[in-house]
């Protein structure tokens, strides 16, 4: 019989940033740092085991969010980290 262990630690903070490259159109750093949101959030939500797109809802996305203490996301930042759940596996 498998048993499963929750912890209780808390999420872990992002690795120290490094500088973006200079001279990209403004779009191309709003679309890499929503990546890189929807990245460290889809692992927040693997890591607390919702490993299923449809038990991701916006909600659940953006309290792991606050656990993370970053800002909310948008709803195209919650379709992203339900892309990544969904063609993660």
């Amino acid at each position: 019989m498998a048993v499963a262990v929750v912890t209780t630690e808390p999420l872990q903070m992002s690795p120290p940033k490094k500088p973006l490259p200079a001279g990209r159109p403004r779009e191309w750093y709003v679309s890499h740092n929503r990546r890189l949101k929807a990245m460290r959030l889809a692992i927040a939500l693997l890591d607390t085991g919702v490993y299923q797109p449809s038990s991701a809802h916006n909600a659940r996305i953006r309290a792991a969010a606050d656990r993370l203490a970053i800002h909310p996301p948008s709803d195209t930042t919650c379709r992203m980290v339900r892309a990544l759940i969904r063609y993660g596996r």
